[in-house]
């Protein structure tokens, strides 16, 4: 691992010069950034709240409202007032095939199964998948195309899971009772006909406000890479989960969308003017309603773990995935069979709780720790016992 690592080290410094490239002559210039640059922001005002008002409870801003702890690095545990909006939750990757939209249908469920009233939503436009996994695909008439071009109303697009409906919701901490068994997980779906240049700074930020007034958690499945529909995913995020293959291309990747995060978010725009000298304390507390607010709070899902590799040194331990990418770790999920078979039968992951799958379980306390239970260990990190003798000749599974 010696090898890889320093590798790796070589390839961090380079890879943020080349960041800095992209932002400087790619980014810079196109059409996703003429309205989120400094100016852009300062010449007008947000539909979307101002992110801090779902960062710490003030005086000063009474719509916020925090109940229970809260881990500065990982989640929130808590819930909002009648008037605050709900937490916009990034699922990305910088590498494809790595388990987002598996992790997006298993960690919105769970959020759901927990009493948040909570929306999934697909990015991915041109190339929908989230409603395939979520068994919803016979169900979409709308998407997020439409209403963005105003085609139809939010409402219209929404497709409600049936699946989610619960009686009663257990946490670490508390058991509660919900009226009816209410669903609490819709998706709006992403359109197969359009591209992503339909979309719009203006038109993504219109409806996410409306869905975080309507839902405790709006979690976005992000598209790889850093394209227009990734930016759009990344740009309005409070949280940002990246997902990641123990594996070092995968994981560099993971690096460049970390640092695109970190300096291409509205918030780390925000910070931006108010750290800056060039614009008056005028202009920063007439048109910002909070001086300041924190970072996007990201952290990192390692998918498709294998302990017997890593313990064979054929693939990334946690220790390596966190030096090289400096992110905690909000869960593992280990390789599992049932995940193929999951998507093939439209039933989210973490579905398979009961039966006491790995990566369901697994798939469970990620959810649990981003809510702020982030002294629940880490599982599945160990090779399983040797199957003994009988059960090697007589094939059985324990």
């Amino acid at each position: 691992m010696t090898t890889t690592m320093l590798g790796f080290s070589h390839y961090r410094c380079y890879s943020n010069s080349r960041i800095a490239y992209f932002l400087n002559h790619y980014v810079g210039t196109n059409r996703f950034n003429s309205t989120s640059s400094s100016t852009g922001l300062l010449s007008r005002q947000f539909i979307l709240s101002h992110p801090a008002t779902v960062d710490i409870p003030s005086s000063t801003h009474p719509k916020v409202f925090v109940k229970g702890s809260r881990d500065s690095s990982i989640g929130i545990s808590g819930e909002k007032s009648k008037d605050a909006r709900g937490r916009i939750v990034c699922i990305t990757s910088g590498k494809g095939g790595v388990g987002k939209t598996t992790t997006a249908a298993s960690f919105g469920m769970g959020l759901a199964q927990l009493g948040f009233k909570t929306c999934l939503v697909d990015f991915d436009i041109g190339l929908r998948n989230l409603d395939i996994h979520l068994g919803l695909e016979r169900r979409v008439i709308f998407d997020f195309v439409n209403v963005l071009l105003g085609e139809c109303n939010l409402h219209q697009a929404l497709i409600k899971h049936k699946s989610s409906t619960t009686s009663s919701v257990s946490t670490a901490s508390s058991t509660s009772t919900i009226a009816g068994g209410e669903s609490f997980l819709y998706l709006l779906a992403a359109s197969q006909t359009r591209d992503k240049e339909s979309l719009t700074v203006e038109g993504v930020e219109t409806i996410l406000d409306q869905l975080s007034q309507m839902f405790d958690y709006v979690v976005l499945d992000s598209p790889a890479g850093i394209e227009s529909g990734a930016r759009h995913a990344m740009y309005f995020a409070d949280d940002a989960i990246i997902v990641t293959n123990p594996e070092l291309s995968s994981c560099r990747d993971a690096d460049k969308m970390v640092g695109f995060i970190s300096s291409r978010s509205r918030r780390a725009e925000v910070a931006g003017i108010n750290s800056s000298s060039s614009s008056t304390n005028e202009d920063r507390n007439s048109l910002l309603a909070v001086p300041s607010c924190l970072p996007v709070r990201q952290s990192l899902l390692v998918t498709r773990y294998d302990p017997i590799r890593v313990q064979a040194e054929e693939s990334l331990s946690l220790q390596d995935m966190k030096e090289l990418l400096g992110l905690p770790i909000v869960g593992v999920i280990p390789e599992s069979k049932s995940i193929l078979t999951c998507t093939n039968l439209g039933q989210p992951v973490i579905s398979q709780v009961e039966k006491g799958d790995i990566a369901a379980l697994a798939y469970s306390d990620m959810v649990q720790r981003y809510l702020g239970h982030t002294d629940l260990a880490l599982r599945f990190l160990t090779p399983p016992p040797e199957p003994s003798l009988l059960e090697r000749i007589f094939n059985l599974k324990k």
